[in-house]
């Protein structure tokens, strides 16, 4: 049963429900040890820190930030603001220095809570440079202060400034006093096309979300919610408030290079993550396949096309498997399958939903084939995460992002793009009513800049309007179709697809350096640098050929003709992605304009 109380009660109402019932698993900075708290103790640290807020002046609707990678301390800080009606404006904890500057000055906020020694030395190097600055409050108890700061405040410090009772009523008026028209969040995005903007979400748009999602997403109280993506990601914030309030438990991942090694410790049952980490996965397994003894790899090749037949070939099309196939089926997980989800930590899955990017078909046939519910979906920071998702149970076609969820007026205009209209569509863009004039249609539907068409009820996506790239020879290209296509090969790590006023496509290709040494090694080619590796005519004519491989049903035009390897990462100090990890294409082609130039040269 779900409680969908307007969320500045929401945590203490789920106190009252559920007591001293475990609510968060987590880790305190720099530990391995996880420890938890109830539902009672997160009640209580929210009220804290709502006190601690007051004591400091905070006013209705200030601006609060938060810069900090996941934590519990970050969850009581979203809901300790909310219960005084401030908005929290959430950092990545990737942003830099210019960024995070930015956003304190658009916002005018004067508290910022922050993580680590990372997130803390930029904001002291920013503070000076933010007018309205007056607080740093730190998470971390290891972080070291500069001898030069008297603003900053460690939380456990911040939290006796609201430890005596004198401010209940004043908390309890201000709780009293909270409307859903009252702004929540004001989330930045990550600017793949420009400067960041700062969406406005409501308290009414996260009911209204709730409500729809809590509908369509069974998420419950015997959930173990891992918590991988970042809370400044709508997607994971949405998510998140979505298993709180259905009851389930928290376990919150702090450090994302981790999260595998999490999983396998704190046995989740569900899990939000962006298609790469599924590719990841895949990948994984793929290379487990390849390096088995000849038996097990066609034991493991056979499971899966089991696997395939009786969760694809039947039950995503709501039909009932015949019954020598379910027999095979349960054959096949009880025993390959389910030692596949005991090495990721998964023995008791339940959904997982899936979104941020284009999944790729093979990556969402494998998913289901191993016996766990990918979800996939699609949403914006603007929809308040969810504008469609696959329903548990429904008929699902592979290639769709689902159904729209209940409330949503889905619309797709005559040049193909979508349009929403809803009680979670953003009312607009924090201090920019030029952008938000433009983002909206004279009749008040969202432009997405997603192109898309239904089909019997499904959404399905073809590409990112503003993405879209125009060859030379006037044919339009999709690239995040070609990346996602392509990405699912062991051998290649990240991909940035080439076209725009190109005579073809063209790719340039971070590999996989590790599985590409043991190439090298494994067929007598010298090395001693990645350079060596990118640059060998073997190595670039072996990565060609799986490339060939994948892109046998693409369009002749939309194949990768020629490759550049790269000797490393696309990255997000150089400007080249997103704090989301999406390619800023813009920046990756200037960057990288002598090597694209040169696979256009006539050989």
């Amino acid at each position: 049963m779900q409680t969908n109380s307007h969320l500045s009660v929401l945590m203490h109402d789920l106190a009252e429900r559920y007591g001293d019932r475990e609510a968060l698993i987590f880790r305190k900075f720099g530990s391995k040890k996880w420890e938890s708290r109830s539902w009672r103790q997160v009640s209580d640290e929210v009220r804290a820190v709502s006190r601690a807020l007051l004591e400091l002046g905070v006013g209705v609707q200030e601006n609060v930030g938060v810069f900090s990678q996941n934590c519990e301390q970050y969850v009581c800080c979203d809901f300790g603001a909310w219960g005084i009606r401030a908005v929290t404006i959430p950092f990545y904890a990737t942003s830099s220095e210019q960024q995070i500057q930015f956003m304190i000055n658009d916002t005018k906020m004067r508290v910022l809570f922050v993580g680590e020694q990372e997130q803390y030395d930029k904001a002291h190097r920013v503070f000076a440079l933010c007018p309205t600055m007056e607080r740093i409050v730190i998470f971390d108890r290891t972080v070291r202060i500069s001898t030069h700061d008297p603003y900053a405040v460690y939380f456990d410090d911040f939290l006796r400034m609201g430890a005596g009772g004198e401010r209940d009523a004043e908390l309890r008026e201000r709780a009293g006093g909270a409307t859903f028209g009252d702004v929540a969040n004001i989330l930045y995005t990550s600017g793949t096309t420009g400067d960041s903007k700062g969406v406005v979400l409501t308290h009414g748009q996260y009911h209204a979300a709730l409500e729809a999602n809590g509908r369509c997403v069974p998420v419950g109280e015997d959930d173990r919610v891992m918590n991988f993506l970042p809370y400044a990601h709508i997607f994971e914030k949405g998510w998140t408030l979505l298993s709180l309030s259905k009851g389930a438990r928290l376990i919150i991942n702090t450090y994302p290079l981790e999260v595998q090694e999490s999983m396998r410790q704190t046995h989740p049952t569900s899990m939000s993550a962006v298609p790469r980490f599924w590719e990841k996965v895949y990948a994984g397994v793929q290379e487990e396949i390849d390096r088995a003894n000849p038996v097990k790899r066609k034991l493991f090749r056979q499971a899966l096309a089991v696997g395939r037949r009786h969760n694809i070939d039947y039950l995503s099309r709501g039909l009932r498997p015949p019954l020598k196939l379910r027999m095979e089926y349960e054959m096949m997980n009880n025993t390959v399958f389910s030692l596949v989800r005991r090495e990721l930590g998964l023995e008791r899955p339940n959904i997982f939903p899936t979104a941020g990017a284009t999944v790729s078909e093979f990556v969402e046939e494998f998913v289901h084939s191993i016996g766990l519910n990918m979800i996939v979906g699609y949403g914006l920071t603007e929809s308040l995460a969810t504008v469609s998702c696959d329903r548990l149970g429904e008929p699902f076609t592979i290639g769709s992002v689902g159904r729209p969820i209940d409330g949503l007026d889905v619309r797709v205009s005559d040049g193909g793009e979508i349009l929403l209209k809803g009680p979670t569509i953003t009312r607009g863009y924090y201090n920019r009513p030029d952008l938000t004039a433009e983002a909206f249609t004279a009749d008040g539907y969202f432009r997405t800049g997603d192109a898309g068409y239904m089909k019997d009820g499904e959404l399905f996506l073809t590409e990112r309007i503003k993405d879209l790239y125009k060859t030379s020879n006037g044919k339009y290209i999709a690239p995040q179709a070609i990346e996602s296509r392509l990405l699912v090969d062991k051998f290649i790590d990240q991909i940035a697809v080439i076209a725009d006023e190109r005579k073809f496509v063209s790719a340039l290709i971070i590999p996989e350096y590790r599985l590409v040494e043991e190439f090298a090694r494994a067929n007598g080619i010298p090395f001693k640098t990645r350079e060596d590796l990118c640059a060998d005519a073997r190595v670039r004519r072996m990565m060609m050929e799986r490339i060939n491989t994948l892109q046998q049903q693409l369009a002749h035009y939309e194949q990768v003709k020629r490759i550049t390897l790269l000797p490393h990462h696309f990255s997000m100090e150089r400007g080249e992605l997103t704090n989301t990890l999406k390619l800023k294409r813009r920046v990756i082609n200037e960057n990288y304009k002598a090597e694209i130039d040169l696979m256009y040269e006539e050989s």
